[in-house]
């Protein structure tokens, strides 16, 4: 091992004090020329007074008083004492200041062990580890014995970097100095190694210690946790429990405790916490931070208000990562009232702190409160970090605000000092891909590449699924084919663009592809091509599909089981909606507010109001969502009074309702009748800031040409905000049909056919309309106009379910494979028909 001899670096001046540097890479190592310094010789009374300052520096805090001290020194003539500059310079590096620590070292004439170790101490406390790298170089060519302490000083410069070469250099002079058998040297080996990530060389150094002492164990088990290695680390403190004298403390236990919950083993950190209770040993404020988010992430409430109990009883209040602890369990909780108090009464008011509060609120969808806390950062003199920007563009994802996260998106671009990354460029991409904003993403994939982030996994994935959902399935290919580490949800994504596109065969190729890379199919492989098939239509193919996924000894998720109710309610195939039905009774899902919404909208499509109001009082904890579906199906049967009852059942539990919910109601007062009550929630919707679309316009026009208010349903038509269109003319149409109104319908009739003038529908309802006026003229001028232009009318459907398959007929339809054998059985029936009506007869 040689270390060659390197240039004294510069002195920072006080604007580069705090700065950071972290490129060790390019280390010099040339000689350094220096001028011998020669010892000074100190009386035995000089020695005498030096132990009196010593004894004054030694308990000093307090920067001022080192330096009256200091000065006192001087003007006493120790201003070159060797003993007494070595303690001022330890002073010096308690306080942390640089500066003076440095000055006072470079007019040192000589420096001893203690000198050098202060000075590089200084320089660790305050981050300058290259420089603190460059001293110790220095130091090599000094005529210094270097002592034992100097090197756990030297080693934790190389933790700190990450240093695990130059660590291993030092080890060796550790070794030709014979400091290896001194246990602080040793521990520090083990610390550094196993902060380096060097594992094996960290359980080396302890299996090879003559002496340990419970520092050496802790170092180990810190070393084995902070690596992942959890239950190698619980190996060592249970065989530190059996050796002698050797009893795990808290330390051990905090050691042990923080590496499970950092790696994701969230139960077993708690039970770990429980054994530690058990031992007699009671949690401290490292502890507790170490196991919260653990508790946070099972979502523990009230565990979570234990810990918030014992914390406030040990005065553990003060430590700021506890109470972020206690925040971050509340939030991830939903209880965000009690985040906030802690939040506000005791929170070190930092940007961590206002981030755990902003993710908490867009969790809970507070997202008005979440964005009032981002803009209260600034004047309250917090900088908003991307972290800060992060989490409000994604909250708004999130809460389906989509033009408020692209909005935010294009304001941090403007933001100088702040640079996007991955996440906040995957998240504005997911935004344009739920928008379809095709241009707006191609423009954020511009700046991907100029970032370098376009082969980024995270934004590749965003890249694919934007393009996918916009239908370009190229562009999806080619950012596909830019990301250099492939996963399974890339390789869904894409499978689920081609998906979308109808591209049945390049799913199949796909799929065989993504075999042979080595990537497993998941549920979410299936997902992607179930709702593709959904989207196109292809119902049959998608439950055929579904029934094939349970033989792949995959289990359906939620979005499975609720894309095959999604088919079944196209299908109106109760059948089959029943079994689907069943099998999420097994799995678990029929109480959750996605499936049981599904399950209300599949009943209802089949006709059976009876199962979807069962379905619906079975889910546990209905949301807006669900509420709608069930508002929608009374709605759809005509059930206006149960309707409008459900509307204000969902007021009074604290809803606020959307335009869904409006529309669903306007629908169940035109059946029930009530326009008054119809024009009461019309204008209500104002107070929820909803502007009403052309659909709710349509329902109330719909109510009032149901209760013969026909005047008023056509001034309300003349002075729409927007142009109507057929559904509106029509529904007019629809009333003016009922109530026999020849003037009105021939206007809406006439401006309907204008609209769609190749809809035999519209044709059909205005010579019914000429019929019951026995406007015989203008009934055959109607049907001369359908066969000038071709028109017929749409033939009867009808259609029946038989185990899987679904049979539509049309009238004198002869298309269907067993048509012969159909129509045979029909006159069978219809000869039985006759000879039993003749038999009757007689």
């Amino acid at each position: 091992m040689i270390i060659h001899p390197p240039s004294r670096p510069s002195l920072p001046t006080p604007s580069h004090c705090d700065t950071k540097l972290t490129n060790t890479n390019g280390l010099s190592f040339q000689a350094h020329n220096r001028k011998t310094r020669k010892p000074v010789h100190i009386s035995q009374e000089k020695a005498s007074n030096s132990s009196i300052f010593a004894s004054l520096l030694n308990s000093c805090h307090c920067r001022d008083f080192g330096m009256q001290v200091h000065a006192h020194a001087i003007k006493t003539g120790f201003g070159s004492d060797e003993f007494v500059d070595t303690k001022l310079l330890q002073m010096y590096s308690r306080c942390g200041c640089l500066e003076d620590a440095n000055f006072l070292f470079d007019s040192m004439p000589v420096r001893n062990s203690y000198a050098w170790t202060a000075i590089l101490d200084v320089h660790l406390d305050r981050g300058l580890c290259e420089e603190a790298v460059s001293l110790f170089q220095e130091l090599q060519f000094e005529e210094v014995n270097m002592e034992f302490f100097v090197f756990p000083v030297v080693l934790k410069i190389c933790a700190s970097l990450g240093m695990v070469e130059l660590g291993r250099q030092v080890h060796g002079i550790v070794s030709k100095n014979h400091f290896f058998s001194n246990v602080y040297v040793s521990n520090a080996l083990i610390d550094m190694y196993g902060k380096c990530g060097s594992l094996g060389d960290s359980k080396k150094v302890f299996s090879l210690m003559a002496k340990k002492d419970s520092v050496s164990w802790n170092s180990v088990i810190t070393a084995c946790a902070a690596n992942g290695m959890v239950y190698e680390a619980l190996d060592f403190l249970e065989k530190m429990a059996c050796s002698d004298n050797m009893i795990p403390n808290i330390v051990s236990w905090s050691a042990i405790i923080g590496g499970f919950a950092q790696n994701g083993y969230d139960e077993e950190a708690l039970e770990l916490l429980h054994r530690m209770l058990a031992e007699g040993l009671e949690p401290n404020a490292r502890t507790l931070a170490s196991v919260l988010p653990a508790c946070a992430r099972l979502q523990k409430l009230k565990l979570g208000k234990e810990f918030h109990g014992y914390i406030t009883r040990r005065g553990f209040m003060s430590n700021h990562f506890a109470v972020n602890g206690l925040v971050d369990i509340y939030r991830r909780c939903g209880d965000m009232g009690s985040a906030f108090k802690i939040f506000s009464n005791f929170s070190v008011k930092n940007a961590v702190s206002c981030n755990t509060m902003i993710v908490g609120y867009c969790e809970n969808g507070n997202v008005s409160k979440a964005k009032k806390l981002f803009l209260q950062m600034e004047s309250a003199g917090i900088k908003r970090d991307l972290i800060s920007w992060n989490s409000m563009i994604s909250g708004y994802v999130d809460n389906l605000l989509f033009h408020e996260a692209l909005n935010m998106f294009q304001e941090l671009m403007r933001v100088e000092g702040i640079e996007p990354d991955s996440f906040t460029l995957g998240s504005a991409l997911n935004t344009c891909a739920d928008l379809s904003y095709l241009g707006q993403g191609k423009q954020i994939h511009s700046h991907a590449i100029i970032k370098g982030l376009q082969s980024n996994t995270f934004v590749g994935g965003a890249l694919v699924e934007m393009y996918s959902r916009c239908h370009d399935v190229v562009a999806a290919q080619m950012a596909f084919n830019e990301v250099v580490e492939k996963d399974i949800p890339i390789w869904n994504a894409l499978i689920s663009g081609y998906a979308r596109c109808n591209q049945i065969e390049k799913v199949q190729i796909l799929l065989q592809k993504m075999k042979e890379d080595g990537y497993e199919q998941n549920i979410y492989t299936w997902n992607g091509i179930l709702a593709g098939h959904l989207e196109n239509g292809h119902l049959d193919l998608a439950m055929k599909l579904f029934y094939e996924i349970q033989t792949l000894n995959l289990r359906p998720d939620i979005y499975t089981i609720g894309i095959a109710l999604a088919a079944c309610s196209r299908l109106a195939t109760l059948e089959r909606g029943k079994q689907v039905h069943a099998y999420s009774v097994r799995l678990g899902y029929d109480s959750s507010t996605h499936i049981g919404a599904a399950l209300v909208n599949m009943y209802a499509k089949c006709g059976y109001m009876k199962y979807s109001q069962l379905v619906y009082d079975r889910i546990s904890s209905p949301n807006l969502v669900s509420h709608n579906a069930m508002l929608t199906a009374y709605a759809m049967h005509g059930y206006g009074v149960e309707g409008i009852a459900l509307f204000l059942r969902i007021l009074d539990a604290g809803f606020t309702p959307d335009s869904v919910t409006f529309l669903s109601c306007l629908t169940s007062c035109a059946h029930a009748g009530s326009v008054g009550r119809g024009r009461e929630l019309f204008n209500l919707m104002s107070f929820y800031n909803l502007k009403p679309t052309l659909k709710h316009y349509t329902a109330l026009v719909d109510l009032l040409s149901r209760s013969g208010q026909l005047g008023q349903a056509y001034e309300l038509v003349k002075n729409l905000p927007m142009e109507p269109d057929s559904v509106l003319w029509g529904t007019l149409l629809g009333g003016c049909v009922i109530h026999g109104h020849v003037g009105l319908g021939v206007i809406a009739g006439e401006r309907l056919i204008e609209l769609e003038p190749n809809s035999s529908g519209n044709f059909v309802l205005l010579a019914n309309l000429y019929a019951y006026a026995r406007r015989w003229s203008d009934l055959g001028r109607i049907r001369q106009m359908m066969k000038d232009e071709g028109l017929l009318k749409n033939p009867g459907c009808s259609w029946i379910e038989d185990k899987y398959e679904i049979h539509a007929f049309l009238s004198c339809d002869r298309s269907h494979r067993r048509v012969e054998e159909i129509y045979t059985t029909v006159d069978n029936l219809t000869l039985h028909m006759k000879t039993w009506k003749s038999t009757e007869l007689k």
